[in-house]
């Protein structure tokens, strides 16, 4: 199958449907509230999705995989600060464990491309 768009990547899809849910995390009152670890785990979470289509729409395999690579950081991130908003009592252990497997599932489906892709670029 060949990939025409990057909205087709079901590991954007993915990416797509976390931003959404931690958004909706944020929006609990104690967590609305703090604005610094709201706005960054909102960007983290934005920046996984945002460097997947960057990245894909660079049409380069070796640009491509750098940005795989930032959005597996920024999914590092995110995973990061759910403990952060977990050990201040902004989300439950429910969203928590949900947010945290959910990151980890991404995480893996992006080394998985990654690998994939660099096994197709071209040796110098």
């Amino acid at each position: 199958m060949t990939i025409k768009r990057f909205e087709e990547m079901k590991v954007w899809q993915d990416a797509r449907m976390f931003t959404k849910v931690i958004y909706e995390m944020t929006s609990n009152h104690d967590f609305k509230k703090d604005f610094g670890l709201k706005d960054q785990i909102q960007r983290a979470s934005v920046s996984v999705m945002s460097n997947i289509a960057k990245g894909y729409e660079r049409d380069n395999n070796r640009e491509f995989v750098k940005f795989l690579l930032y959005s597996k950081g920024s999914i590092g991130e995110v995973r990061s600060l759910l403990y952060v908003a977990f050990d201040l009592s902004y989300i439950s252990a429910n969203e928590f464990e949900r947010g945290s497997a959910t990151s980890i599932t991404i995480a893996v489906q992006l080394a998985n491309f990654i690998k994939y892709l660099r096994v197709r670029i071209p040796k110098k």
